[in-house]
């Protein structure tokens, strides 16, 4: 196959414009203006609004690029699109190629009867998102999130683009994933698919490969394996396997290393090189136990016969100009996730199915994904031409992302099953019969055919589907609010023991260096207007000053409140987090709200956007440290918040607690100081502690009841 990028120098033009200015792709319409100077800074004070206003209007991209005689002699020559946002249509030397509907997929359009030798122009006119959802609301009225602009689900773009409860409504557009000619002959890959069988020889890795034929067949596939040493360990046919005596096992961060293999397949005719697919693949096995027990029904994820307490955060996209998330920022957001002892990621539904760098530095760090499908808090009206396009959204990222040894399951949705239940968003009957049919019947169906060796879980939360009690505590994972959404105190997370949280948060503001990114001096105080345009979610600074009077004393200086507002996110988190992992077992998995942000902002983030840890990400390298002493004290806080309570005897007390997530047996001692607020010490002692591997253990009480 031949390839010509058509990344790199392009231009663009507003739809009401004469000139033209210089563009870049893969990119968007904000990025390019800004790099010429065409708007203002989006995230500055309150600019959101004018940023926005821009999208009402239609651009276009071109570029001239120069075609040789040779490609023109291939029999096939297509255009790959590897993402357009959104609302795009596609034009070579003045001529129609095709269109495209959805930012999530990859399009490829046959252009070889359109091309010339020499030079040739390409154009791509983006619509108005805006201008989209507003109308095709009046047509066909699916509702979500309050927080995100009406009419969102319609269109197949990232949710949180157009406003969430931590983002700014600034719904982007452009090339943004990377485009190409493409010359073919004969036979292309279609797909790879590695698939692993663990025996006590070894491990057999096959590859099921599928062809696309234009005028023949192939005359050979060829499958090979590469050590990480770079052995070729064999190689073989198509449906051929490769025993791998001496495996190397890929584990989770924490539990041992992660050794990568490579796998090769290449498509031949007479000695020629048609086609080529090469991945680094992880040796394991992964799958979701759920055994019924005493309390209910276990959840966990499951690596080479190990049960994983999971421990990490959601992920959301890194900038709400794509255009600037680049593998160098990740890579530095994934090594910070580590570097506070995280085994795993949940990739929001809101957002964007991430590229493969991403996949690639969770396979080398050892961070597990759970990947939800791009589709949250919203119902969607399931035609003929949406289902269409949503099985070619799937098929498109199922097909790259599944031989990534780091993907631990596939996730139908963000918290649709949860508010569908409870006829949230729901304005027809139908839109309950279209929910089931296409979380329970179509995805599931999808995933049987093309990656059959997956967990798929219909919906976060979930217990199974159909309904069933979607949040329930004792099956399943939860999402659990009522810690900060509802008020209620820290030590009430004590009250339940999840099974598998993969959703609770709590809320602080940036530090005042990122402030200071987007404010004046006279809008730092927490109430003012712009403040207040930097926290999306509602009364939240209110929120914070309560949870405040409960922990602290007032702070009495603007970067104390900030600062402070930091430190009681970090104790509520650990108070939920050192819980659950004290009774492992039942549960089995700590994935708080959020890890990152969009934009400078106030929110449940414990990375802010610029990448400057909070106090909550401190804190989680030491509550998710492989070996926690963590301590459940009794006292005030955990019987009352109401200073003016009828007179009662405060319980006080402190129990230990040793959580051993590695597969060793932990032998050590603990020293342990009571102190007084001067930090004189008035008691103090040691004692021995053995915990086995992978389990936690009650090891000492202090005080009375």
């Amino acid at each position: 196959m031949k390839r010509i990028s058509l990344n790199g120098a392009w231009r663009m033009k507003r739809e009401d414009w004469t000139e033209w200015i210089p563009a870049s792709v893969p990119g968007s319409v904000y990025h390019d203006l800004l790099q010429a100077g065409r708007m203002e800074d989006p995230f500055w004070r309150a600019n959101e609004a004018e940023a926005l206003a821009l999208m009402e209007f239609d651009y276009a991209y071109t570029r001239v690029f120069r075609v040789e005689a040779d490609l023109l002699t291939h029999e096939e020559v297509t255009l790959y699109c590897a993402g357009l946002d959104t609302l795009a249509q596609v034009y070579v030397n003045d001529r129609l190629v095709g269109t495209a509907d959805n930012m999530h997929r990859e399009w490829e359009f046959q252009v070889k009867d359109f091309l010339i030798e020499g030079d040739n122009a390409i154009l791509i006119r983006f619509s108005s998102p805006l201008r989209y959802i507003r109308e095709s609301y009046d047509e066909n009225p699916n509702d979500g999130s309050d927080y995100a602009m009406k009419g969102f689900p319609n269109l197949r773009k990232a949710h949180c683009m157009f406003g969430w409860d931590w983002g700014p409504r600034l719904p982007d557009a452009g090339i943004w994933r990377d485009i190409e000619l493409r010359g073919r002959d004969v036979a292309v890959l279609e797909s790879v698919y590695i698939r692993q069988r663990h025996t006590e020889e070894g491990v057999w890795v096959k590859a099921e490969i599928d062809c696309h034929e234009i005028s023949g067949a192939a005359e050979e596939l060829r499958f090979l394996l590469y050590s990480p040493a770079g052995e070729c360990l064999g190689q073989a046919g198509d449906r051929c396997e490769i025993l791998v005596k001496e495996p190397q096992l890929w584990w989770p961060n924490g539990y041992g290393e992660q050794p990568l293999y490579r796998a090769s397949v290449v498509i031949l005719k007479e000695g020629v090189v048609l086609d080529k697919w090469e991945r680094r693949i992880g040796l394991r096995t992964i799958g979701l136990r759920r055994d019924q027990d005493k309390w209910g029904e276990s959840f966990a994820h499951e690596v080479n016969g190990t049960a994983i307490f999971a421990m990490g955060a959601d992920y959301i996209p890194e900038d709400n100009i794509f255009a600037r998330i680049t593998p160098e920022r990740t890579r530095r957001l994934l090594e910070d996730c580590v570097r506070a002892n995280f085994n795993t990621i949940r990739v929001w539904g809101g957002g964007y199915y991430p590229g493969d760098d991403f996949f690639d530095i969770c396979d080398e760090l050892g961070l597990l994904v759970w990947e939800d499908l791009m589709f949250a808090c919203a119902v969607y009206g399931l035609t003929d031409e949406f289902e269409e396009n949503i099985r070619e959204e799937l098929i498109c990222n199922v097909r790259r992302l599944r031989h990534h040894p780091s993907l631990a399951l596939w996730c139908g949705n963000n918290e649709m099953e949860l508010f569908v239940a409870a006829d949230v968003w729901i304005n027809r009957p139908g839109q309950k019969a279209d929910y089931l049919t296409m979380y329970e019947y179509i995805f599931p169906k999808l995933f049987r055919e093309l990656d059959p060796d997956a967990v798929y879980w219909p919906a976060s939360p979930s217990s199974g589907g159909a309904f069933d009690d979607p949040n329930d505590y004792n099956r399943g994972d939860v999402h659990y609010w009522e810690v900060w959404h509802n008020g209620r105190p820290f030590t009430e997370y004590r009250k339940f023991h999840f099974r598998y949280a993969s959703e609770f948060g709590f809320q602080s503001f940036p530090c005042m260096k990122t402030v200071e990114s987007f404010t004046l001096p006279e809008d730092r105080n927490v109430f003012s207007y712009v403040m207040e345009k930097h926290q999306r979610n509602s009364l939240a600074n209110g929120k914070i000053m309560e949870y405040i009077s409960q922990i602290f004393l007032y702070p009495g200086r603007f970067e104390t409140l900030l600062y402070a507002s930091q430190l009681l996110q970090a104790e509520a988190i650990r108070y939920g987090v050192e819980h659950w992992r004290r009774n492992r077992g039942r549960c089995m998995g700590a994935v708080y709200w959020q890890l990152n942000d969009c934009w400078p902002v106030a929110s449940w983030a414990s990375i802010d956007y610029f990448g400057r840890w909070k106090a909550l990400h401190y804190a989680a390298r030491r509550f998710f440290a492989p070996v926690l002493l963590s301590c459940e004290e009794e006292g005030l806080l955990s019987q009352t918040i109401d200073v003016n309570a009828q007179p009662f005897a405060v319980k006080k007390s402190a129990r230990f607690s040793v959580s051993n997530e590695t597969r060793q047996r932990f032998t050590g001692r603990i020293e342990w100081t009571l102190r007084d607020p001067a930090a004189r010490v008035l008691r103090g002692g040691d004692f021995a502690v053995s915990v086995e591997a992978l389990s936690a253990k009650w090891v000492e009480k202090l005080g009375k009841h």
